[in-house]
């Protein structure tokens, strides 16, 4: 798993850009995927789903809102975070 801090220097502007939507998108498919793997050792963990799909959600309106103001930026993003297959 990525540390935050390398999420910043790969996807942002600068050390200490956070707020940048490509940032917070790659950070929360950094989460998404630990707890993805997470749910597959304990498929009984109600609560993690729940949260899991709360930040699926979230990803999602993010990139509906990236896709619609930049469309290059969007498409740039899917394929450095290999989301659509």
């Amino acid at each position: 798993m990525k540390s935050t801090q390398e999420l910043i220097k790969e996807f942002g502007k600068n050390e200490k850009d956070t707020g940048s939507s490509e940032v917070q998108i790659a950070i929360l498919t950094e989460k998404i995927n630990h707890l993805t793997a997470h749910l597959k050792n304990h498929p009984k963990d109600v609560h993690s789903r729940v949260g899991l799909l709360k930040m699926v959600g979230k990803r999602r309106r993010m990139l509906t809102y990236i896709k619609n103001t930049r469309l290059d930026d969007y498409r740039t993003l899917i394929e450095r975070l290999g989301l659509r297959k």
